[in-house]
């Protein structure tokens, strides 16, 4: 099995510590590695490091060489301008069908924590099994904890087989990230597994389905595949990369495909996709509070407080999210931290990049 780490996001849920030239997968954020530090070392106990890749955009690439001295030079894919997920997975697909035809690929996101590593590798080496045994597509879907508003669902049919005492399941629908009556719902239901992002396939099984949903996008990747052993492999690349839509795995391929499957992760999973994510799975004072750096809270409750240079001093203040750097301090509703990606939008629309890259 070879192993495809998408690296190339920007993290704007985490602003102000993520920026786009130092996004969060290059932070410390809940370790003493950086996350990207902790997935690539995740995987070493299963797969080899020279069965490793990491895709990213140009922008990236140095700090991923400096972070991920272990990764193989020729095992770093570096996208011309970013994509989203489909050419991105894409992409890596047609570079691992070159080097093995029979190549099974995990594809997983560069900022996910897990805590039982051993658990993780059980079910990822299950899924290897079922994606060559079926040539199917298999995603990995996570026994919900509580009704996440800020995931995504995996609705499951029956039991179709079992690996390693691993049940599979067909993939009956996905389900966007939903409001928290229907999240409360999809719980109940018993059905309804979080997304987890994390897909396990033959290389040329995804090229056969994008081929089908995805024609376009097919086309420039066969125009790719005939240039990958050449001198004009970069040029090529970088010109298919400047006209190909850009479209999700999710909503290009899995949630059109008739052929996806479903292992169920209990691996102490998640995403750390907002800041509200990591006062959840944070430690918490006496007051539920989550305190990092230099702070003085009095009267304060259920807060999470970032600010490892700047002394910060609180009073009275409930629920809050407070995150300060060098030139910035956010202060949010826990509520409301899935929405600081949209605060960020609107400060590009403001031409307040300064505070953002």
């Amino acid at each position: 099995m070879y192993a495809v780490i998408m690296a190339g996001g920007v993290g704007t849920r985490f602003w102000p510590r993520s920026r786009f030239k130092r996004p969060k997968q290059f932070l410390k954020i809940l370790d003493e590695r950086t996350m990207i530090e902790a997935t690539f070392d995740r995987l070493g106990y299963l797969i080899p490091d020279d069965k490793i890749y990491v895709v990213t955009t140009e922008n990236q690439s140095k700090q991923i060489k400096e972070q991920l001295s272990a990764l193989k030079p020729e095992n770093l894919i570096i996208e011309p301008k970013g994509k989203n997920t489909a050419p991105c997975i894409g992409l890596s697909a047609v570079i691992l069908k070159q080097r093995d035809p029979n190549a099974v690929m995990a594809v997983l996101p560069a900022d996910h924590r897990i805590q039982k590593q051993q658990e993780f590798h059980k079910v990822l080496s299950a899924a290897g099994i079922v994606a060559s045994k079926r040539n199917c597509l298999v995603t990995i879907g996570i026994n919900p904890t509580y009704p996440s508003i800020g995931y995504g669902y995996i609705q499951v049919n029956g039991k179709v087989d079992e690996i390693n005492e691993t049940p599979v399941y067909k993939v009956k629908t996905f389900a966007e990230k939903p409001d928290l009556v229907t999240a409360e719902r999809f719980i109940q239901s018993g059905d309804f597994l979080w997304n987890s992002g994390m897909f396990v396939w033959k290389a040329q099984t995804i090229l056969d389905e994008i081929e089908e949903l995805l024609p376009e996008l097919h086309d420039g990747l066969m125009e790719i595949q005939k240039y990958l052993t050449t001198k004009k492999r970069d040029e090529v690349i970088q010109k298919v990369f400047c006209q190909i839509k850009s479209i999700s795995i999710d909503y290009g391929v899995m949630e059109q495909s008739q052929n996806v499957y479903v292992l169920k992760g209990d691996f102490d999973w998640n995403d750390v996709g907002s800041w509200e994510e990591v006062y959840k799975i944070s430690e918490k004072d006496e007051n539920e509070n989550v305190l990092i750096g230099n702070h003085f809270a009095r009267d304060t409750r259920g807060c999470l407080i970032d600010s490892p240079n700047r002394f910060i001093a609180t009073l009275g203040v409930e629920d809050l999210i407070i995150v300060a750097t060098d030139d910035a301090l956010l202060i949010c509703r826990r509520d409301r931290a899935q929405q600081v990606k949209d605060l960020v939008d609107a400060m590009k629309r403001k031409d307040l990049d300064q505070y953002l890259e």
